[in-house]
């Protein structure tokens, strides 16, 4: 029993990073009405950028709080400058825009950081405790913690305040939301800037438990994708416990399942995108598309 809870408890901790780029990704797609491909880069390329503030010795608190506000103003900046010109166009068009974005990150990272393999600093250190026999690491609980405030911070900033309230207008209809005064571009780069913000954070959570390097949050977008497609695209809540949901059933499948083992957990995500899919689009926890007749 000890070691099921456990299998369990490690699975959370894994989910919950699936679940910090998700909250990304969702953000995007709450404020903008855009999947954003390159989430997963953009958060890499703030990662880097942290990374270097600590080499030129700066405190890791004072690091991620500079890498915060440049992911910030970069996130605002990509809007305006690389998606602000294709915004209202063909879903197609945006999904290569994204990707283009994805691509452009990925070398331009390359180029200035290079391909080798660096480590990150844990911001809640390596420490853990027992309980009942079942481990707990201090950082897989910090991660928690810092979700569920992230979440709590969205949730009063898109229910509480005009600048959140007017994202969520914009995201639904543009045309009317400038009709009632709304400025639609401010907005949208208000969207793009915070969940730059928001995957800085999540690529500074992710990168102690891997190697930094150029390539080191690709394999994490696909669970995130998949964290936000059961949890629900315009959740955030919902792609925090859609990411708990995929870490847990992918580490009771490698642990359980003789075929899966460590090398197919990759199936988990992609299966779960799948049957969302087919029986409930909008997630577990996203609102249906109400349309008028």
């Amino acid at each position: 029993m000890e070691r099921f809870i456990q299998v369990i408890v490690d699975g959370w901790a894994t989910g919950s990073l699936y679940g910090a780029l998700a909250v990304a990704v969702v953000l995007i797609y709450r404020s903008t009405g855009i999947v954003n491909f390159a989430q997963g880069e953009l958060a890499m390329f703030s990662t880097f950028i942290a990374w270097g503030l600590l080499q030129a010795g700066l405190p890791l608190g004072l690091a991620l709080a500079g890498t915060l506000a440049i992911s910030l103003a970069g996130g605002m900046l990509i809007e305006r400058v690389i998606i602000r010109p294709v915004e209202g166009g063909e879903v197609l068009t945006l999904v290569i825009v994204t990707l283009g974005l994805y691509i452009l990150v990925n070398s331009l990272a390359g180029w200035i950081w290079g391909f080798g393999n660096r480590s990150f600093p844990s911001l809640f250190g390596d420490g853990s405790f027992d309980v009942g026999g079942v481990q707990f690491s201090v950082e897989s609980v910090g991660i928690v913690a810092v979700l569920i405030a992230v979440v709590g911070v969205l949730f009063a900033i898109f229910q509480r305040t005009k600048v959140g309230l007017a994202m969520r207008a914009v995201s639904l209809n543009p045309d009317s939301s400038r009709l009632v005064g709304i400025s639609v571009g401010r907005t949208l780069m208000i969207g793009w800037g915070i969940a730059a913000a928001v995957g800085a954070l999540a690529g500074a959570l992710i990168a102690p438990r891997l190697f930094l390097d150029v390539n080191f949050m690709g394999g994490v977008l696909i669970y995130s994708f998949a964290a936000a497609t059961l949890g629900g695209f315009d959740s955030p809540l919902g792609a925090v416990l859609g990411g708990w949901i995929i870490g847990i059933a992918e580490n009771l499948a490698g642990t359980y399942i003789d075929f899966i083992g460590a090398d197919l957990k990759i199936l988990v995500p992609l299966v779960a995108i799948l049957v969302v899919l087919l029986f409930r689009p909008t997630g577990l926890f996203g609102s249906a598309e109400v349309a008028r007749a």
